[in-house]
């Protein structure tokens, strides 16, 4: 059975949208290296990472333990902006969020990539004009987990997680890395590719930023674009904890203690994510895949929600964890 709380919204705005095994990662033949670290606390550091396969320096911040001892490993991803909102000081995540005080009591260690903005956090066919060299799976599934491991005590038990663009990108890494991760957590993020609208929603993320997305997985019937596509691949996903949830777009407690504009882009995107995730969950049903899936009865595009569903979304990834 699925475990699903479908928290009763009170409209379902369905329009189209236009816009096995847990181990060590294997380095890759050029294995990457540390380039220099900095202390930031005692249970924040950040790492400057050579990678030989996007040839620059990578920054990553890892929370981590104060004490000793081996521990699992959440590989956290960003939105689009991946940091671009601190002009590349941090994770938007540290930005925007508690999550550093969430984990401080948790022995648990929590990455996170500064960088890939309209990336979706995967290997490019071709170095973009605008967005540059993309070959963020192969660093973050092959270079950087054995340098996190060794540095910071992790054990070989992985999960991946991520809010709108890093939720696609979560959902496709432990889809394509199914021997990585133990379970997956998805806020607000568009999972299923398939669709010419889905897809077309995908492509525009990337122009959004300036990207040309036929130099991430080709013109729009390249078979890459099936090769990514979590839909498609969601049987990867059996013996995982799997974690979804989605706003509808409906103006909730975060829309009005802010003062934003969430018609601009915040309700439409929600509107989007929640379609999206109606497709994948019926997805999951049909192959009988257990997950919780979550559906709040409002919520826009926006870090309050995200800040609160990823607490949600905790007892899913302790369990894959093994906290």
């Amino acid at each position: 059975m699925h475990k699903r709380s479908i928290a009763a919204f009170a409209v379902a705005l369905l329009l189209p949208l236009s816009c096995p095994v847990v181990g060590h990662a294997q380095p890759s033949p050029q294995a990457a290296v540390i380039d220099r670290t900095e202390h930031i606390t005692d249970s924040r550091t950040a790492l400057f990472v050579f990678s030989p396969s996007m040839g620059s320096v990578v920054q990553v911040q890892v929370l981590h333990p104060a004490w000793d001892g081996p521990r699992p490993t959440l590989y956290l991803l960003d939105g689009v902006g991946a940091g671009e909102e601190s002009e590349y000081h941090e994770s938007t995540w540290t930005k925007e969020t508690d999550i550093v005080d969430f984990v401080a009591d948790k022995n648990v260690n929590v990455v996170l990539p500064v960088g890939g903005t309209g990336s979706y956090y995967t290997d490019w066919q071709q170095p973009d004009p605008v967005l540059g060299v993309n070959r963020w799976e192969t660093f973050l599934t092959e270079e950087l987990p054995p340098i996190i491991d060794a540095r910071f005590n992790g054990n070989g038990t992985n999960a991946v997680a991520g809010l709108s663009m890093g939720a696609t990108a979560a959902m496709m890494l432990i889809t394509r890395k199914p021997d990585l991760y133990e379970g997956v957590a998805a806020l607000s993020g568009c999972l299923d590719t398939q669709q010419d609208s889905t897809r077309n929603s995908v492509r525009a993320t990337v122009v959004y930023k300036g990207g040309n997305p036929n130099n991430m997985w080709g013109p729009p019937d390249d078979p890459d674009w099936a090769a990514h596509d979590p839909y498609v691949h969601a049987d990867q996903l059996r013996g995982k904890e799997v974690f979804i949830s989605t706003g509808n777009g409906l103006l909730g407690p975060h829309d009005f203690a802010v003062a934003n504009e969430p018609m601009s882009t915040g309700v439409p995107l929600e509107m989007g994510a929640f379609i999206c995730t109606l497709t994948f969950d019926r997805r999951l049903r049909e192959l009988h895949i257990p997950a919780t899936v979550v559906y709040r009865p409002w919520g826009t595009h926006s870090w309050g929600y995200w800040e609160d569903d990823i607490k949600t979304a905790w007892p899913t990834l302790e369990d894959a964890l093994g906290l």
